[in-house]
């Protein structure tokens, strides 16, 4: 007989300590940039939630130095201006990996309540070393609680817990010590705060590197996209999982009520017609259905067509305005035009797909495609060409926009895609899948802001003809007049000659 296998049961924070790469902490220089990324996330939901315009303030420093053998060591301080905490609220929510306010239908930028935890769970593997969260809500004492993980359990382990005095400002600072690698992770950390300047123009933040450098990102606008709303859940986005979950817990006394209450856009008459497809009567109570009625239920669901779209005010998109506002705070293009297509369904789940095109200014040619991609307001940083924005954006033939190569030219890419359920490819969140819905409105949405683009083009290549023209035309007037000059003594006037040329050539549009 072979050996008996043992069984092992592990938490969730032992999980992700043993799959760290999971979470895109898979080596030094991708923790780096990961732990600030995640931390600066988290504050700026924070922010929003207190529903005023964020500022953000990162301190990084080393902390020990790097042998040959061994990494550096960084202590990250991260403070925000957002809704603060309680002390009962930041165990839980910095020192249980799983524990977040995000886990209902509606738009956020996380989606597992792990990045924050995660960042600073990683700093605690790598150096042994605690974290410390201070936090406080306006008018309310502040609390410094000293903290690690036991991974273990996943639970909060507190080492020490001080009161600071009565707060007049709501606030929650984070500070963390980890091994990674600054100057490789460098550019991506700096790219990164730059494209979330984009695409939170009304976000300040400010960033002092391990080197000495202070980067400033200051706020665009004062404007504020609307907070969105949380919603019940669509009939067409529910497994059988989930409506046996939502039956057990529900206080209705019929199924017509059942459907009525916790599914949104479902009507008595729709109610109805879902009902009798199943089979089931209107007022039977849901304690009483058997397995086999669940699974009716369950497949009336899925086979009824006339539900209506799935509410889409469960999405905060950024907004044309706010859209082309960041893009020009930090690009700073001659011409930028961004399109919000309108909502849309992918598996039950509205999303909103918003695009931009930006060419010239501090776009340069880079010799590849320049592509900023975004979801639920979060920059994707790594594996651009394996996303769907890239693939759509290589598939266009742009010749017929007025670009010859997109790689050749002074143009940038911008698609933002706002939804309850982003199609990400894989736990790291860096690139959304080819999802046809998703793909289609993303073209759709590019192919509106080229059109743009052609116009201003043919404008501006009619000008530069016009101008090279003029000057053409002015250089041989006024070396005729010279010449003539020579001849006959006397310059014929043609200063009057060459202002209608100029008029004709466009010069005064372009002056004015």
């Amino acid at each position: 007989m072979g050996e008996k296998v043992k069984l092992e049961e592990i938490s969730a924070a032992d999980f992700f300590y043993r799959n760290r790469s999971l979470a895109g902490f898979d080596n030094p220089v991708r923790a780096t940039y990961t732990i600030i990324r995640e931390l600066v996330e988290n504050s700026l939901d924070a922010v929003e939630l207190a529903g005023r315009s964020p500022k953000v303030l990162i301190v990084m420093r080393e902390e020990r130095e790097g042998g040959e053998e061994s990494l550096p060591w960084y202590r990250i301080r991260v403070a925000d201006n957002g809704i603060g905490m309680d002390p009962e609220e930041i165990p839980l929510a910095f020192g249980r990996v799983f524990v977040s306010s995000k886990y209902r239908l509606i738009q956020s930028r996380g989606t597992f309540g792990l990045g924050g935890t995660m960042a600073l769970l990683y700093g605690q593997i790598t150096t042994n070393m605690p974290f410390k969260i201070t936090s406080a809500r306006e008018g309310e004492p502040a609390y410094e609680l000293t903290m690690m993980i036991d991974i273990r359990k996943n639970e909060p382990i507190i080492l020490d817990r001080k009161i600071k005095g009565v707060s007049r400002r709501s606030f929650t600072i984070v500070e963390s010590t980890f091994e990674g690698n600054y100057p490789r992770a460098k550019r991506k950390i700096i790219d990164y705060l730059q494209q979330t300047a984009i695409v939170v123009p009304y976000i300040s933040i400010a960033f002092m590197d391990p080197e000495g450098h202070l980067y400033i990102f200051p706020r665009s606008t004062e404007k504020i996209p609307p907070r969105p709303k949380e919603a019940l859940f669509h009939p067409k986005g529910v497994d059988l999982e989930l409506l046996q979950r939502l039956l057990i817990s529900t206080r209705t006394r019929s199924l017509e009520s059942f459907l009525m209450t916790h599914f949104q856009r479902v009507g008595k008459k729709t109610a109805s017609e879902v009902l009798k497809i199943a089979g089931l009567p209107p007022d039977k109570r849901p304690s009483e259905l058997t397995d086999e009625d669940i699974r009716r239920l369950y497949e009336a669901l899925r086979s009824y067509k006339e539900f209506l779209p799935p509410d889409p005010s469960v999405l905060s998109p950024l907004g044309e305005e706010l859209f082309e506002s960041g893009i020009k705070k930090e690009l700073q293009p001659e011409f930028v035009k961004a399109i919000q297509r309108p909502p849309s369904v992918y598996e039950a789940h509205p999303f909103i797909v918003e695009v931009a095109i930006a060419y010239g200014g501090l776009i340069k040619p880079t010799g590849d495609i320049q592509l900023y991609r975004y979801a639920n307001k979060i920059p994707l940083l790594y594996d651009a060409s394996s996303d769907v924005s890239y693939q759509v954006i290589k598939r266009i033939d742009w010749s017929i926009y007025g670009i010859k190569n997109p790689e050749d030219e002074p143009i940038a890419f911008f698609v933002h895609i706002v939804s309850t359920k982003v199609p990400f490819k894989t736990v790291g969140k860096e690139f959304i899948a080819n999802v046809p819905e998703v793909a289609r409105e993303i073209e759709l949405g590019l192919r509106g802001c080229a059109r743009e683009l052609r116009i201003y083009l043919g404008r501006k290549r009619r000008k530069e003809m016009l101008l090279k023209r003029y000057e053409l035309f002015r250089m041989y007037y006024e070396l005729i007049s010279w010449t003539l000059g020579e001849i006959i003594g006397e310059r014929p006037p043609i200063e009057n000659l060459i202002e209608k040329i100029k008029g004709s050539s466009g010069d005064e549009d372009e002056r004015e």
